[in-house]
């Protein structure tokens, strides 16, 4: 780990400015500390940009009352923004996943809405727009990401009006009506609106924030379709482009993965381990309250009380990655999961044989394709989802065509993967059916559902995402106008 000095200005020609740094700080029981690698798509897409452009990422180490000074790490540059215990209760836990996560997830719990909260999220965005600021080049580029971060832009163009700054929203952004209920929604807009191009997943998304800005800011707004730009809003002294790119993951490198002999032999391995059932159904998900967890495995229940689910032969694996284990709505959620596992299993299952195999844990990359390519039916039934990569990832695991997804049509994912088995994940009944349509699909129709997924999320993986959100930057920070990208460049992000 090499300190970097900070000489004048910035060095950085393209910086990503995030909640979390892509390497988290650990603490050994020793007292000594070190970096482990944070695995993502988000990285996964940027890093070879910031090898590219003398870039660098700004963002919290992820442990609190630590300071620690910038540094590379493996050829990146970092400038760890330092927050306090009482900044990560109020900024992060608080204003930030206990107000506007619900919010915009269509208030599936009530959101709080705390002035302390939102005074401790005022004070760490600035901290970022200032180490971003710092870091950046003269007329460098700079992508923020995220909900956490949404005062960034503004802050970051008064104090670098020379900067190109873009923003990106990785969760739904809420209906105009249930926007309307924070206090601070004209500064959320304002905040927003320091950027050249922001980005949604979905057209609805950038629809609402474009009737938002006419409403409550009073500003101009115009409708267009050029490339993935929906509209415009003019403020006093510039044109803000509005557009839809949804996210997606490297699709190329899951394929790849997929067909290791080390992954094929461990799905193999693992169906031993389960029993050699006839089918598997697999659920990945965060413990959270949008992901349907709960739904799911109700329909599960009710399948096997029914008789129309065969308890003998098939079985469930749920892994639920820890997640806000210090939010009450999290800590509630999981003992109502536990609780649904217990009854299946209590009324189902029979000795050494569980129906549902269920983990509160993280598990490895390898294990979790081995269990992609192993699984006959992918459960992704979230209540609301920006995306869901996990969709996205289960599909890039299947080149074989084998396999079938059952997914949320309240999630971003279900407008390019139409030829998934879609429900309502509010219609029990509707569920319980689309899974044993998808358990007794014919093969033939199996593997020409798949084989569309698959070329659709192979032609459209994230270097493709990346590379069309920053082509689109450039030409709006450029002069505000934008053009359709060519063959050439959407080759050339297909193949980055």
């Amino acid at each position: 780990m090499n300190n970097i000095r900070q000489n004048g200005e910035g060095h950085a020609d393209f910086v990503v400015v995030a909640n979390r740094l892509p390497v988290d700080l650990e603490r050994r029981p020793d007292g000594t500390t070190s970096w482990r690698r944070s695995p993502g798509g988000l990285v996964t897409a940027l890093e070879p940009i910031l090898r590219a452009k003398s870039g660098a990422w700004v963002g919290w180490p992820g442990v609190p009352d630590e300071h620690v000074e910038h540094f590379t790490e493996d050829g990146l540059a970092l400038y760890p923004v330092s927050l306090s215990s009482q900044e990560v209760a109020e900024y992060y836990e608080g204003f930030s996943n206990d107000t506007l996560w619900p919010l915009y997830h269509d208030v599936l719990v009530p959101p709080t809405y705390d002035r302390d909260w939102w005074g401790s999220y005022s004070a760490v965005n600035r901290r970022f727009a200032e180490e971003a600021a710092r870091c950046a080049a003269p007329g460098a580029t700079v992508w923020i990401q995220d909900y956490q971060l949404q005062l960034v832009p503004k802050i970051l163009r008064e104090l670098r009006p020379d900067l190109e700054i873009g923003f990106f929203l990785h969760i739904p952004f809420p209906p105009v009506e249930l926007f309307m209920q924070l206090p601070w929604r004209r500064e959320i807009i304002e905040g927003m609106l320091g950027a050249d191009l922001i980005g949604f997943h979905l057209p609805g998304g950038a629809n609402n924030f474009l009737f938002l800005a006419h409403r409550l800011l009073e500003l101009e707004t115009t409708r267009t379709e050029v490339g993935s730009v929906l509209g415009q809003v003019h403020t006093h002294d510039r044109i803000v482009n509005i557009g839809a790119f949804p996210i997606s993951v490297d699709s190329h490198e899951l394929e790849a993965a997929a067909k290791e002999d080390t992954i094929v032999a461990r799905a193999i391995e693992l169906r031993r381990e389960l029993g050699n059932p006839d089918k598997i159904l697999l659920g990945v998900d965060r413990l959270d309250y949008t992901k349907g967890i709960d739904l799911r495995l109700e329909a599960i229940r009710e399948l096997l009380d029914e008789g129309r689910l065969d308890a003998e032969h098939t079985v469930m694996v749920q892994l639920a990655t820890p997640s806000r284990e210090r939010v009450q709505h999290y800590i509630d959620l999981r003992g109502v999961i536990e609780e649904h596992v217990g009854h299946i299993n209590g009324d189902h299952a029979q000795i050494g044989h569980p129906i549902v195999h269920y983990l509160y844990q993280p598990v490895s990359r390898d294990e979790l394709i081995a269990l992609f390519v192993a699984a006959d039916v992918m459960l992704v039934t979230p209540k609301r989802d920006g995306m869901n990569l996990v969709a996205k990832e289960y599909v890039a695991c299947r080149g074989d065509l084998g396999g079938a997804l059952v997914l949320s049509e309240f999630t971003g994912a279900a407008m390019e993967l139409r030829q998934s088995y879609l429900v309502n994940p509010h219609d029990l009944d509707g569920v319980k059916n689309m899974i044993m349509t998808a358990l007794h699909q014919d093969a033939e129709s199996g593997r020409r559902r798949m084989s569309a997924l698959h070329r659709q999320v192979m032609s459209h993986d994230v270097h493709r995402w990346a590379h069309s959100f920053l082509t689109t930057l450039t030409d709006s920070a450029a002069n505000g106008t934008v053009r359709d990208l060519t063959d050439t460049e959407h080759d050339l992000a297909v193949n980055a």
